[in-house]
């Protein structure tokens, strides 16, 4: 393989795409590829921006989502109290925002920053953790199971 070729690997690998192209303004990029650094673009375009302390916040807004995330796919809600329509009208604002939690999740993702990736798994990981699994749950209680999910109608969200 000759030069030219491999340069135009490398290029390929480390694929940049122009954000903003408007005369009289600088140019920034989002990264293609995942990528180690501080300085990236999460969900807003100059957000966290190149301030350590800004990139700190988006990864534990990053993880408090996926935590939250997580809580919403497992709790039962609502009891057999609740009234028929009451009780659609609640599972249906639960769905919405789990939904709606899930699709910020996954564009933060998409700035392919290596650290976003990892903290939005060890959110998951630790929200499954804490509501998803029996290691908090008081040995009195009943396993909860993908009937008693489904009775509450909120399956488990699946990709």
């Amino acid at each position: 393989m000759d030069d030219h070729n491999m340069t135009q690997g490398q290029d390929m690998m480390n694929m940049t795409m122009p954000m903003n192209m408007s005369m009289g303004h600088e140019m920034s990029y989002m990264h293609m590829t995942f990528y180690w650094g501080k300085d990236s673009a999460i969900l807003f375009s100059g957000w966290p921006g190149s301030s350590t302390g800004m990139y700190v916040l988006a990864l534990v807004v990053v993880f408090v989502l996926a935590v939250i995330l997580e809580w919403l796919g497992h709790c039962l809600v609502p009891g057999p109290h609740a009234s028929h329509v009451g009780s659609g009208l609640v599972r249906t604002a639960v769905h919405t925002v789990r939904v709606a939690l899930a699709y910020i999740v996954m564009l933060a993702l998409m700035s392919f920053n290596v650290g976003v990736l990892l903290v939005a798994v060890a959110g998951h990981g630790l929200g499954f953790l804490l509501f998803g699994s029996s290691v908090f749950r008081p040995p009195a209680a009943a396993p909860v199971t993908d009937v008693d999910r489904a009775k509450a109608g909120l399956p488990p969200m699946a990709c």
